[in-house]
């Protein structure tokens, strides 16, 4: 019988209540939960006083049951060493470098065992997979890139065109973004939550107005939980089209390209008339929302969404009826389910793979309790054409879900103060779906009830695995167009 605690999302639980086990018993729960169909949403530590790790440490796993919707958490204390998972459960892997990167720990029979984020300043600094034979060649990109895009790091082991392995190397922009949220929440957590991925900012508060919510034991008007809502799907919507547009523009259309770069402006600036803002910071708060949408502006408003949504119809019409882009989509970077089930992936990566796998459905929040999403999951192929479709369906769910919402909308901009002081001595997960997939966002208080600990998993975390094996076996000249096809974030990385 499993000994996690069950929760709920958003959930809490006194510290006190959280099962501890011993790590023999911690890691055999984890691994028959895994094995069982659970995710791991969340894995970290917690050091203790002592410095060095060799004060005892305390180890929490939050995984998700995306049948029941449910969250489990369980937890043990470790000394300088723990049993690594990683060669049975490799969605675990990444975890494990974190928290012997953040907690001075080693886990014992960790295959690959690397920096995260290079928290001594030595970035890019580690050993690197070599493949060895005389016509193997070794193609190393970044991590300063050519245009304005983040820093990252991608090696290639190639023999002629053909990629036999790419390892992703990250963290040269580590922000130190979960320390500094430490002895919050403060008139500075909005600002930092809003920005800890900058083209997710709705996704990424709401998880944190949820959890401090949750704390406070207060709900809000169905009026505000519809205008976050809104503000997530515009976010959505915005992003998934500039997604397509730049498939378009990896494989030279020009004209799918260009529009949906117009046609994400729209989005964005539907956005703005909410909150002033193209990327919807101001539009949450804790304890509500902070803009609303007047009466007067709700049918200018659907009739620009619309007639967006109908100008991106015909923009991405024309990929599908191009033979030339759909032979370069269709094969192309495939990850199949059972990859991307052991790797633990999240979001449309993982429903283009056939993977049931949204927050809004398996564990709603919010307005998602009443205002379902259809079920958007793909056959399985997993190639860049199934993530292209992916984001086109979805995108049309974002338009329908925004409509019925505003046709119904109620009140304007509302919130209630939550208390100054927060629960004390208590554990909380809130889980969102963001663009890109699963937030999830686990906060500890202390006996004064500030953060003793604030994890922040953003979906590109447990992607960012899945477009390494998705370049397996492809043409190296394909990576451009298999990078986009996931559009994983770096900064929600480094944080």
């Amino acid at each position: 019988m499993s000994r996690m605690l069950i929760l709920g999302n958003p959930g809490s639980a006194a510290l006190a209540d959280i099962p501890f086990v011993k790590m023999d018993d911690f890691i055999q729960e984890v691994y028959v939960a895994i094995a069982d169909g659970w995710r791991a949403s969340s894995y970290f530590g917690v050091q203790g006083p002592g410095a060095g790790g060799q004060s005892p440490a305390r180890l929490y796993a939050v995984l998700t049951d995306d049948r029941l919707g449910v969250v489990g958490v369980v937890s043990t204390e470790v000394v300088e060493r723990f049993t690594s998972l990683a060669g049975l459960c490799p969605q675990l892997s990444l975890f494990e470098r974190e928290i012997a990167e953040q907690c001075g720990l080693l886990p014992d029979g960790h295959p690959w065992l690397k920096p995260v984020r290079f928290p001594s300043g030595g970035a890019g600094i580690t050993d690197y997979y070599r493949v060895e034979g005389q016509q193997v060649h070794e193609v190393a990109v970044g991590p300063v890139h050519a245009g304005i895009i983040e820093p990252g790091h991608f090696r290639f082991q190639c023999h002629g065109e053909e990629v036999f392995s790419l390892e992703i190397s990250l963290g040269y922009q580590h922000r130190g973004v979960e320390e500094a949220l430490i002895g919050g929440p403060s008139a500075r957590s909005v600002p930092l939550l809003e920005t800890v991925a900058g083209d997710t900012s709705v996704g990424h508060l709401w998880a944190h107005c949820l959890l401090l919510e949750n704390l406070a034991e207060r709900t809000i008007s169905p009026g505000a939980e519809a205008l976050r809502a809104v503000a997530l799907e515009l976010e959505r919507l915005a992003n998934h089209t500039g997604d397509l547009g730049a498939l378009a523009g990896d494989v030279g259309y020009l004209p799918t390209a260009s529009f949906c770069g117009r046609i994400r402006g729209d989005f964005l600036n539907l956005t703005a008339d909410l909150c002033g803002n193209r990327f919807g910071r101001g539009m949450l708060c804790p304890g509500g929302v902070g803009f609303g949408l007047h009466e007067a502006d709700m049918l200018g408003f659907l009739k620009r969404l619309r007639d967006a949504h109908r100008d991106l119809a015909g923009a991405v019409d024309l990929l599908w009826q191009t033979p030339s882009v759909m032979n370069r989509f269709e094969g192309t970077g495939k990850v199949s389910a059972e990859t991307a089930a052991e790797l633990g992936l999240v979001g449309p990566a993982a429903r283009a793979c056939g993977l049931s796998r949204d927050i809004r459905q398996t564990h709603p929040f919010g307005i998602y309790r009443k205002h379902s999403c259809a079920a958007l999951e793909q056959e399985g192929q997993g190639d860049v054409l199934a993530r292209a479709v992916q984001r086109r369906q979805e995108a049309d769910e974002s338009v329908r879900l925004i409509t019925e919402l505003v046709e119904n909308l109620t009140g304007g901009p509302e919130h209630a103060a939550l208390p100054e002081r927060l629960p004390g001595g208590r554990l909380v997960v809130a889980l969102t779906e963001g663009w890109r997939g699963e937030i999830c966002h686990v906060a500890l208080t202390d006996a004064l009830g500030r953060f003793a600990r604030y994890k922040i998993t953003d979906p590109s975390f447990h992607n960012w695995q899945g477009l390494a094996m998705a370049l397996r076996g492809e043409q190296i000249s394909d990576f451009p167009l298999c990078n986009k096809s996931f559009n994983l974030s770096y900064c929600g990385f480094d944080l």
